[in-house]
């Protein structure tokens, strides 16, 4: 029976336990620079030190314009390759494997002045304010304009490799472009790519893995299902997912929700409510799978791998309240754990 401390091996990625870091924008970048700086390089070295066997970084935009907010990571320049290369060093260093979220906001880029979409007018009814900020009105993205952001996809790839990270994952869930695309609620477009909506998601993924080590597994990330009135459904979003297996992503990381005000059907917000999604996807794909939602409680996490719901889990806020969540799950689950020996007089 696998655990939470047991190693596992896809491709050149290998992992010393099950648990992984969930991307979370810390939106913390100075000047809009877009690159990591010395919040980043603690915030990801510190769960390394915790044991995390899998880290995930935050969402980094493939434009300056794609990113949620001006203070979020950006992976657009060869010059923002450097500050990559000493993050994931240090992180490698302590025993952990890192990837970096690559994506693009689409119409959920807040500080852009004028977002983009697959539709300039989208059939959901929208938040006019975030959290963080107002939501404009998108620009339909032209068929130049596609190919463009599909290049730069591929591009900010080629970088995340010359930076070493152990793998990549693609941002395709929560409203953002890659969702926008697939979603019929959202994307109107009357051509090609509003006709089959898994044809944008198919050609970023073709383009990233031509620039990626054929030993290095692609994730990524999808929302099961939506909850806005007239969303998309499950079998819709596994639809896509044989889709995009074929395209060549390695790892689904299932998630749930997107853009909009949830109808009449909700999230349930309880803990573990995403894995039977990610188990579906699981037995249907047949690949490997990361469960997220609310697992940062150790023996649901032990019992989401030990059921074989998932592969790996990922905790997020979890992880946010204790850098060291890795260590004392496995400490509570297995009642062996080997902390770095720095700590072995405070965690035994």
């Amino acid at each position: 029976m696998n655990n939470l401390s047991t190693p596992f091996k896809l491709k050149n990625l290998e992992l010393k336990n099950r648990t992984v870091m969930a991307p979370m924008c810390q939106y913390s970048v100075d000047l809009k620079d877009g690159v990591p700086n010395d919040w980043h390089f603690v915030h990801y070295a510190s769960r390394a030190v915790g044991g995390t066997g899998l880290i995930i970084v935050e969402m980094t935009g493939v434009d300056p314009d794609g990113r949620i907010t001006d203070g979020d990571l950006g992976l657009w320049s060869d010059d923002q390759i450097p500050p990559y290369q000493r993050l994931v060093s240090e992180v490698q260093k302590h025993g952990s494997k890192i990837g970096i979220q690559i994506g693009h906001a689409g119409r959920k880029a807040e500080d852009a002045i004028q977002p983009v979409a697959p539709s300039s007018v989208q059939g959901v009814a929208l938040p006019e304010e975030t959290k963080y900020g107002e939501l404009k009105s998108p620009r339909a993205l032209t068929i130049e304009e596609i190919n463009r952001v599909i290049s730069q996809f591929k591009d900010a790839a080629r970088r995340a490799v010359e930076a070493g990270f152990d793998t990549i994952e693609l941002h395709g869930a929560h409203g953002y472009l890659l969702h926008q695309f697939m979603s019929p609620s959202i994307n109107i477009r009357e051509d090609v790519y509003g006709t089959d909506l898994s044809k944008f998601g198919v050609e970023v993924i073709q383009a990233v893995k031509s620039v990626m080590p054929k030993n290095m597994p692609l994730i990524m990330r999808l929302s099961a299902i939506e909850y806005i009135d007239g969303g998309y459904d499950l079998e819709h979003a596994l639809h896509m997912g044989e889709r995009f297996k074929a395209a060549g992503v390695d790892i689904f990381h299932i998630s749930s929700g997107g853009e909009g005000i949830p109808g009449k059907l909700k999230p349930l917000n309880t803990p573990g409510y995403q894995v039977p999604f990610a188990r579906m996807f699981k037995e249907r794909l047949g690949l490997p799978v990361i469960a997220v939602g609310k697992l940062e409680n150790a023996e649901l996490a032990l019992a989401t791998i030990a059921n074989d719901d998932a592969d790996l889990v990922a905790v997020a806020r979890g992880m946010l309240n204790d850098p060291y969540w890795t260590l004392h799950a496995i400490k509570t689950t297995t009642k062996i754990v080997e902390p770095p020996f720095q700590y072995s007089r405070g965690i035994r």
